[in-house]
């Protein structure tokens, strides 16, 4: 199915993205930048957390099969706190993370009314509800945009950024099969 293969490209992705970064000096990863958050942190933090808000809403079932995330504006409260007070290593681990609870919820839908299922989205002023399928390709799309800001952002270091699209192409398997060996994903879509 087409969403456990973009799911498997995002933890794919979101890993050759990481494993770029990392080769970056804390002052150089912190330093400011031109983009809608303006440094690489911040746009890392800002991918993990509404990943965190997304995937928890997406996973937390209740009466009546509707999901909710969980207590949002603590949520928001702590990702500006990692905003200041954490670093990369902890930004790359909650990534990895939640791309594999991501990963293990999409291996268990079973086909197309799987994505009808109504998830509740807290927002500041109504809970909003979506089909979970829209709110899975929202949130794929929302991680391509903003792995696109992080690799022009490293255009601007001494780190070359990484390919990010050569995941599907059975021609681009070579560039990518350590990693997904790695990362214990299959070799094929």
């Amino acid at each position: 199915n087409l969403i456990k293969s973009m799911a498997r490209n995002n933890l794919w992705a979101n890993h050759r993205l990481h494993r770029a970064v990392a080769a970056l000096d804390p002052e150089a990863y912190r330093a400011p930048r031109t983009s809608f958050f303006p440094s690489l942190h911040l746009t890392l933090v800002h991918i993990a957390f509404v990943d965190l808000y997304y995937v928890g809403a997406l996973t937390a079932l209740f009466q009546g099969g509707e999901g909710q995330a969980t207590d949002a504006p603590a949520l928001w409260a702590e990702r500006e706190r990692w905003e200041h007070d954490r670093g990369f290593p902890d930004v790359t681990q909650t990534q990895r993370a939640v791309d594999r609870r991501l990963l293990s919820f999409v291996a268990e839908l079973s086909g197309d009314a799987d994505l009808d299922v109504p998830v509740r989205l807290p927002r500041r002023d109504h809970v909003q509800s979506e089909r979970r399928g829209d709110v899975l390709l929202h949130l794929l799309q929302h991680q391509i945009h903003h792995r696109g800001q992080v690799h022009a952002m490293l255009s601007g270091t001494a780190v070359k950024p990484p390919q990010l699209d050569d995941f599907f192409l059975a021609d681009d398997l070579p560039m990518r099969q350590d990693e997904l060996h790695e990362l214990g994903l299959p070799l094929y879509a």
